[in-house]
């Protein structure tokens, strides 16, 4: 299988990984616990028990890790802090050590010729945070712009793109609402509340970032999906589509681009809460400017109308997710260039801004054969799939500058533990063995192939 589609000149080729997911050392060197360490020790909330203590032991093997970016000839890499890492407390003390191991990285990256892409938030949250109430407490905008700072502060002179939070739905509907996620709570309101202060924490870190690393783009990273309703819908599945769309989209798309939220869903989460939590001023904090929208997408979302079922998601009281519609990823989800493209579409026109591909991959059950390779065909086939339906939406009109394959390694993989591997490297966790896939040396020749 080769690939012979041409991007635009420019276009930047990366890949992407998170710091929790790949780092390791989770107690060494003046880290504290994070909500993820909690939940993973938590019985029967992570498949068999598996945390992030080693994962990829990237800590400790971040030179060779960048020296196989350069190899795969990758211009960019988006990469995330480890919020406990830098400040352990939560709030106050910054821990030099943590903050260096950052400074390090951005040095080795940029001495490859590698533009590093920094994430400030991709939910390691302190767990001295999430004890004083973490994204149910409005305190946690100062909390975290204090954080941006001291992070911003150090590395923004060399650091020239910035995402503020990645997925932020995951931080509050999946792990609020749903509970799948740390901190594992199942209260819909809640999730409502957390949504509402990661718009705002984001929003008031914005101007933080500006004023400590001049000129750099400043960004968040969202993780919207196509939602589909029946082939043949009656009004109540037309009206179900709306509410998971406001459930799953519109809940950060209304207050960070429309400063509001989405028609209808105050009204439908009325029975939940007062919406006391939105005080004056604060929509136009959320909707501060930015200079590009991330996107994370790996598949679409289908739902219909069923009377009386039961859907964790705020304001989503009967309506029910029916089965994805093969053929499947190692993850269930659906495979779907033609919703990977139509949602590029409707973020670009939500926004109105440059949008970057910051996250899309699939996990297979990957081996290391005989021959000592990697031979993941249908990761291949995904790619180049989702590459096309990028460039497709290049040619209808949506400005997309990047694409950052997820992920550059296998790693730790939240609640499924390290049962999925979603990398273009494949990572033999008993010795730390790296593999270029397949799927990555296809990857790597895409990239070349742009650089002619």
């Amino acid at each position: 299988m080769t690939f012979q589609t041409t991007f635009p000149d420019g276009f930047l080729w990366g890949a992407a990984t998170a710091s929790y997911q790949i780092e390791g050392a989770v107690s060494e060197d003046g880290r504290s616990p994070c909500i993820w360490d909690t939940f993973a020790a938590t019985p029967g909330k992570v498949l068999g028990g598996e945390s992030g203590e080693v994962a990829c032991d990237h800590y400790h093997r971040m030179e060779s890790d960048v020296d196989l970016m350069k190899d795969l000839g990758l211009q960019a890499y988006r990469f995330s802090v480890a919020w406990p890492r830098v400040i352990p407390t939560g709030t106050g003390a910054v821990n030099q050590v943590g903050l260096d191991f950052y400074s390090r990285l951005v040095d080795r990256l940029l001495d490859n010729g590698i533009r590093p892409f920094v994430t400030l938030y991709h939910w390691d949250l302190p767990q001295v945070l999430d004890d004083r109430g973490g994204w149910l407490d409005r305190d946690i905008k100062d909390w975290f712009t204090d954080y941006t700072a001291a992070v911003v502060g150090a590395l923004g002179d060399r650091v020239t793109n910035w995402t503020t939070l990645n997925e932020p739905w995951c931080s509050s509907v999946l792990s609020y609402a749903i509970g799948a996620h740390a901190p594992g709570h199942t209260d819909p309101a809640e999730a409502l509340v957390a949504a509402h202060h990661l718009s705002l924490a984001h929003g008031t870190a914005v101007p933080v970032i500006r004023e400590l690393s001049p000129g750099a783009e400043v960004s968040i990273t969202l993780n919207p999906t196509q939602v589909h309703g029946p082939d043949d819908p009656d009004e109540r599945d037309v009206d179900a589509v709306r509410r998971a769309d406001n459930a799953l989209n519109g809940i950060f798309f209304g207050p960070l681009f429309h400063g509001a939220y989405p028609d209808g869903m105050l009204e439908d989460t009325a029975h939940l809460t007062d919406h006391s939590w939105i005080h004056d001023g604060d929509l136009a904090v959320t909707s501060a400017p930015l200079d590009n929208l991330g996107v994370n997408n790996y598949f679409p979302t289908r739902v219909r109308f069923s009377e009386g079922a039961r859907n964790p998601m705020p304001g989503c009281d009967g309506v029910e997710e029916t089965p994805p519609r093969p053929p499947l990823t190692d993850m269930g989800w659906e495979i779907s260039p033609d919703s990977h493209h139509d949602i590029i579409l409707r973020s670009s026109k939500e926004s109105g801004l440059p949008i970057y591909i910051t996250e899309n991959g699939s996990a297979w059950p990957d081996e290391v054969d005989a021959d000592g390779a990697v031979h993941d065909p249908d990761r291949t086939a995904y790619l180049h799939g989702h590459l096309e339906a990028g460039h497709r939406a290049i040619k209808d009109g949506a400005d997309v500058r990047g694409y950052f394959a997820w992920s550059l390694m296998d790693n730790y993989e939240w609640a499924f533990g390290y049962s999925k591997r979603f990398g273009i490297v494949h990572v033999d966790y008993d010795t730390q063995q790296r593999t270029v896939k397949d799927s990555g040396q296809e990857y790597a020749r895409i990239i070349a192939a742009h650089q002619r």
